[in-house]
């Protein structure tokens, strides 16, 4: 179970670690090598599953191109849930994608945008985030997201080590335990790994097998 001692703790890693790297930077990285992946896609993969249990790759893509949205009026102070509703896919996912990406990348690169604080109701409405939780959560999950596109399509994406460095110890403070098998739950429980790989490490500690499909 999940204590706000525990929360606390897990928020205070995430502001430690935004003092020590340009989470800002690291993420826009993220996000560069997501739209690289995701141009890769085609409308016929759009049915096929993916890593992110009971949804293809069409559902995937909205939740993507939603969450982008709703992080950007996160990072202008707007808590309306309703702009966290899934947006779905138009006759261009990858175009669509793109334009996603870059909106959240322009407001990530306002200054200030780490000073601020964001509104999360998709995560709790008990209180807001500091600008450094934020984009940590926004940043391991585009690292996740970027994996789960690539193995869908068959192919591998690949991060340096610097970022992945950085990104471990984001997908280490998400509550684990019985949060993650409840519905709607954002990861699945942690999967047993091997090998030395850091980013096997974050796909198996959010719920995925590295070695998805087998």
């Amino acid at each position: 179970m999940t204590t706000d001692s525990d929360t606390g703790a897990a928020l205070r890693t995430l502001d430690e670690l935004g003092a020590k790297v340009d989470l800002s930077a690291l993420n826009a990285q993220t996000v560069r090598t997501s739209i690289d992946v995701v141009s890769q896609v085609t409308a016929a993969d759009l049915a096929k599953p993916t890593p992110c249990a009971g949804w293809t790759l069409h559902g995937l893509l909205a939740h993507m191109i939603t969450q982008h949205y709703g992080f950007a009026a996160a990072s202008r102070g707007e808590g309306d849930l309703s702009l966290w509703r899934l947006r779905p896919l138009g006759p261009d996912p990858v175009a669509e994608y793109r334009a996603a990406a870059e909106h959240v990348l322009a407001s990530f690169a306002e200054d200030g945008v780490l000073e601020r604080t964001f509104p999360l109701p998709e995560f709790t409405r008990d209180f807001e985030f500091s600008g450094a939780e934020a984009v940590s959560f926004h940043f391991i999950d585009y690292v996740v997201h970027s994996w789960d596109v690539a193995r869908t399509l068959g192919r591998t994406v690949r991060f340096d080590d610097d970022l992945l460095a950085a990104a471990l110890p984001v997908a280490q403070v998400v509550p684990g335990g019985k949060a993650r098998l409840a519905p709607g739950a954002a990861f699945a429980p942690e999967v047993a790994w091997s090998g030395d790989s850091t980013l096997d490490e974050i796909v198996a500690i959010l719920g995925r097998s590295p070695s998805w499909p087998e």
